[in-house]
Order: structure tokens, then C-alpha cells, then sequence
């Protein structure tokens, strides 16, 4: 489980894939000096619900992993997330969109 801790201090629990791909996507809106939120629901143990940050490149932002290999990047996912990113609800933390091949009825 990686960390977020953004401004003050706060840390914000969220998977490491997840966060892996959440960080490629928060770098590149910062980089474009584009402000937005991110929202998410709670992992399990903490308290129910879910939260939403605003995310401006003139706060401090660190991104912290606990596996130290970075994960491969799902191209999709990321699409997904920049998606939402440029919406006006901002990013919300979906799950991974997979590439499942198409079935083709032949056995």
C-alpha cells in the first residue's frame, strides 16, 4: 500500500499499482500547470466514505511505494484516468481497465 502525502502532510492510502498509474497522470496534468481534483473511496480499516482533494502544482505533493519495482504501466488505465482528469468531476480513482481480447466464438 503506497502513500500520497500532499500538503500538509496528510497521507492518502491507495494500492501501489493504482498509485503507479495515478502518479503518471497527476505529473503530467502539474506539468501542464493544470489544477483538478481526486477523489476516492476509503481502503478497508479506514473510516466509510470517500474524499476529494484539489490538486494545484504549488502544493507539495510525494509519492511513496512500498514495492520498490514500478509496476508495468497499463496504457488503457491511464487513458481512463487522464479521461477523468480533464472532466469537470476531475480524477476518480477507477479500476484497471483491462485489454480482454475479443472472443472470437472458435473453439
Amino acid at each position: 500500500m503506497g502513500t500520497i502525502q500532499y500538503g500538509n502532510g496528510d497521507e492518502i492510502h491507495i494500492e501501489d499499482r493504482a498509485l503507479a498509474h495515478l502518479k503518471v497522470v497527476i505529473a503530467t496534468k502539474l506539468r501542464r500547470n493544470e489544477s483538478f481534483t481526486l477523489s476516492w473511496q476509503h481502503p478497508e480499516g479506514d473510516s466509510d466514505g470517500r474524499s476529494t482533494i484539489w490538486l494545484h502544482p504549488s502544493i507539495p505533493l510525494r509519492f511513496t511505494f512500498d514495492d520498490p519495482e514500478a509496476p508495468q504501466i497499463n496504457a488503457q488505465w491511464i487513458q481512463s484516468l487522464m479521461h477523468s482528469a480533464s472532466s469537470t468531476g476531475g480524477i476518480s480513482l477507477v479500476d484497471e481497465v483491462l485489454d480482454v481480447p475479443e472472443q472470437t466464438g472458435q473453439p
